[in-house]
């Protein structure tokens, strides 16, 4: 007999077959690499070491009923009648053979298996099909049905299966098949809950296995993970930290930080982290961001302090970062997708030890999103480092609370959390959230070092004092400029950048497309700029310095995170920081109008109490007096989201999807990708090479409801590209608006342009 085959060959990559034992000892390789990576998975699967033995046995045997004759002919490429039945289903007898595990971890073995590719519910379906038409034997005729015991006593090729089990140092006693729909349709009927006792042995046993099938199946030979040289830049000779830096590197377990903007709070997080390590062995580290720039950002600072191997990042708009990057190196098209689709695979594994990326990417793995069990079991034992928490609004709050909560109580996680602002009532329900957990705070000598700031209060609207703006400029000033809107940005944009050349004047906001977004944030890390005009999208942790700010009245927090852009580095002595006091009519869809008015107040006082000077000291003081609790709405908000993920997560099963928390899941993203009519040559052009994904960059996302406004008035239509692929023609229907588009000012919501004539093809 031939060899069993565990996959074809593939005549377009030109990879050879592979064996059924090279494919388990693939997965075998990931597997020894899970045991130092995942120490706490053990403990967590509320068996100990011995979950190790399970997973290891689920292994081997995954893909055993790939030796189904007909399903080796399919393999083999010969005449076969396979028709589409679920070689995993055949896996299961030989897992009932097994002697040495109780009854009931049997049983998660067995479901792991038959789960390993499809949805049960999908497999339940399939059943009844098999039973009712054309059998397991997949005959020709319905009178000549076999159930399953039978076409497993006819079709398997029992001895190559236990000789390969022997190479593994198993002996199994007899199989004796029996029918499956008792295991599939009673796991439907009654599948495991947050309460039940193996709940999860099942849900790491089945991620586990999962990430072993999948990196095997990709030929992966190694996972990294942090050693003591990764950290090797903090301990520089010439590098002096500050107090809380060295407290946090001492501190063991959870840890809320409070610290001014631009004092070392990544270098503290990483001091922390190293500790943790030397405490409690392996784990994944989550640095979780809330913007996509400051992602970016991060992600190549951390590239740059340690290895390349062991950086990742995880947000919706990856591609566009590594769209711009493989372009920038000037790769033909195919290469450069090639490139990209390998690093998207290898930031969504588990190859990296550290993700930058946003809590949606953990957020989706308690609501049940495809792949969560795998999610979780990268969890286990991880360390959670989240800065710019104060960034989120309620709901995302509530949920990152639910979040912390689970990965501490249930995944033995380690958490840290970094703060320059923060109102009091948000940090009592982060504590809640920790349990056990220590603080530390700045010290007053720092805050102290850090009076850099001096509040200018004006009269009147921002866009009434550009003049003065100007003059800034043509004096040799670094200027920062912070509206509340993206029209308010654009006015002010073109009429300052006519005092300095083009290249110095950048304007940053959210209706940019994906290519000219990661084209400005790159012009911004290149320090050569002396204007920049935006909005909220400038307020994250972008390591950027001016010499002054004027800005729109905004709440306290926003506002000490923009001025926290100015003189970042202590080098300027005391720098003007301008805030207008009237507003645009528009802004009241963007701030709380009592809430900017509370602002004023404390900024007020702290003008009329030290000339406008901030220390940063007493800066948590105003803080707390605009915002002394919730609001009845964010409260509201914020309850109503716990409460339903609490819930939720009460509910969520292993190997169970669960469609109405998907769709709440996606409901909070309130954003169409639509494009610019003035990139449609490029956008086709893309199209054409088959380069989806520069295609996609072409595009704008706006709110929904601008997008149904203006569907309504006609500014915005469905249009569709032929264009050839391979002996195919294929046909994209896309989104395109004739508002006016500039890689300089964005999407003008304001200005339309006529329709220009559509060809297809």
């Amino acid at each position: 007999m031939m060899e069993l085959l565990a996959k074809s060959k593939n005549s377009k990559q030109s990879t050879p077959a592979i064996s059924l034992k090279e494919h388990i000892d693939d997965c075998l390789v990931i597997y020894n690499f899970l045991k130092t990576a995942f120490p706490k998975a053990a403990d967590i699967s509320g068996i100990g070491e011995r979950f190790w033995d399970i997973l290891k046995v689920a292994i081997i045997f995954h893909d055993l009923g790939k030796a189904h004759k007909e399903f080796q002919y399919l393999l083999d490429e010969k005449p076969n009648k396979w028709k589409y039945q679920r070689h995993e289903l055949f896996s299961i007898p030989f897992v009932d053979a097994l002697g040495d595990f109780d009854k009931e971890v049997i049983k998660a073995i067995k479901l792991a298996v038959a789960g390993h590719h499809k949805d049960l519910e999908e497999l339940q379906q399939q059943l009844a099909f098999y039973e009712t038409n054309a059998g397991f034997g997949m005959l020709e005729t319905l009178d000549s049905r076999n159930n399953f015991v039978d076409a497993f006593n006819a079709n398997i090729r029992l001895n190559d299966v236990l000789d390969l089990l022997k190479e593994y140092e198993i002996n199994i006693a007899k199989v004796q098949p029996k029918t499956l729909d008792g295991l599939i349709r009673g796991y439907i009927k009654s599948p495991y809950k947050h309460d039940t006792d193996k709940y999860f042995l099942l849900m790491l046993l089945f991620g586990g296995l999962k990430w072993c099938d999948h990196l095997g199946s990709a030929k992966i030979n190694t996972l990294f993970n942090l050693e003591d040289k990764d950290f090797e830049y903090l301990h520089n000779a010439s590098y002096i930290p500050y107090a809380h830096q060295l407290q946090s590197s001492k501190t063991v377990g959870n840890l809320l930080l409070t610290a001014p903007t631009g004092s070392g709070k990544t270098e503290s997080a990483f001091m922390w982290l190293q500790n943790q390590l030397d405490h409690f062995g392996q784990g994944r580290v989550f640095y979780i961001l809330p913007f996509t720039a400051s992602i970016n950002a991060m992600f190549e600072r951390l590239k740059k302090e340690m290895s390349n191997d062991k950086i990742g990042m995880l947000h919706g708009k990856v591609s566009d970062y590594l769209n711009n990057y493989f372009d920038n190196l000037q790769y033909a098209v195919q290469a450069k997708k090639e490139s990209i689709q390998s690093l998207k695979e290898k930031f969504k594994s588990i190859v990296t030890p550290v993700k930058v990326t946003t809590p949606f990417q953990l957020l989706k793995y308690l609501f049940g999103l495809k792949g969560y069990e795998q999610g979780i079991f990268e969890m286990a034992g991880s360390y959670l480092i989240f800065d710019e928490i104060h960034a989120y609004n309620p709901e995302t709050f509530a949920q990152i609370k639910v979040l912390i909560e689970f990965a501490v109580q249930y995944l033995q996680a380690q958490v840290m959390i970094m703060t320059a602002t923060m109102p009091r009532f948000m940090q009592q329900e982060l504590e809640s959230a920790l349990g056990s957990y220590s603080i530390i705070k700045a010290d007053n000598d720092l805050y102290k070092s850090f009076r850099r700031h001096k509040i200018i209060l004006r009269e009147g609207l921002l866009s009434n004092s550009l003049d003065e703006i100007r003059q800034q400029l043509k004096a040799g000033k670094k200027v920062l400029v912070v509206c509340n809107t993206v029209k308010s940005s654009q006015a002010a944009f073109l009429y300052l950048k006519i005092a300095l050349k083009e290249d110095k004047a950048v304007l940053l906001h959210g209706s940019f497309t994906g290519k000219d977004r990661i084209k400005k944030e790159k012009e911004l890390v290149a320090d050569t700029v002396k204007l920049l005009v935006g909005t909220q999208a400038i307020e994250v942790s972008l390591d950027i310095d001016y010499d002054m700010i004027y800005s729109e009245p905004a709440p306290i927090d926003a506002l000490i995170q923009r001025f926290g852009r100015v003189n970042r580095r202590r080098e300027k002595g005391i720098c003007e920081c301008v805030v207008f006091k009237e507003h645009n009519s528009e802004d009241e869809y963007i701030y709380n109008l009592e809430i900017i008015e509370k602002t004023l107040a404390a900024l007020e006082r702290i003008v009329i109490t030290n000339n406008g000077v901030i220390d940063e000291a007493l800066l948590q003081t105003s803080i707390d007096e605009v915002y002394p609790d919730w609001d009845v709405e964010g409260k509201k908000k914020f309850d109503d989201q716990y409460y339903y993920l609490k819930e939720a997560l009460q509910l969520l099963s292993p190997m169970f999807k669960n469609k109405h928390t998907e769709d709440d899941f996606y409901r909070q993203f309130d954003g169409i990708k639509i494009l610019p009519q003035y990139n449609k040559e490029d956008y086709e052009q893309h199209l054409s090479d088959l380069d989806f994904i520069s295609a996609e960059s072409e595009k704008v996302q706006i709110r929904k409801g601008r997008v149904i406004g203006w569907l309504q008035s006609d500014n915005i239509r469905k249009e569709r590209f032929a264009f050839s692929k391979g002996s195919k023609i294929n046909v994209e229907q896309y989104l395109i608006t004739n508002k006016k588009y500039s890689p300089d000012l964005g999407l003008l919501s304001d200005e339309e342009d006529a329709w220009k004539i559509t060809e297809i093809f």
